[in-house]
């Protein structure tokens, strides 16, 4: 950890900072099942709407 101190004698902590690393596109499987969520995050969507409205 890194510690500083100003002249009034306060400390100030600083965390150690990570590792950057840069993501990785998506293989074709992983983008498949990100359409597939997609398609039932819609359709719940979707079917909480319809039934507000016919609730309402």
């Amino acid at each position: 950890m890194y510690t500083t101190v100003n002249e009034d004698g306060v400390l100030n902590n600083y965390p150690t900072e990570t590792k950057m690393y840069f993501a990785e596109y998506p293989a074709i499987w992983e983008q498949r099942q990100y359409v597939i969520q997609g398609v039932f995050a819609t359709l719940l969507v979707a079917t909480l709407t319809l039934v507000a409205f016919m609730a309402a």
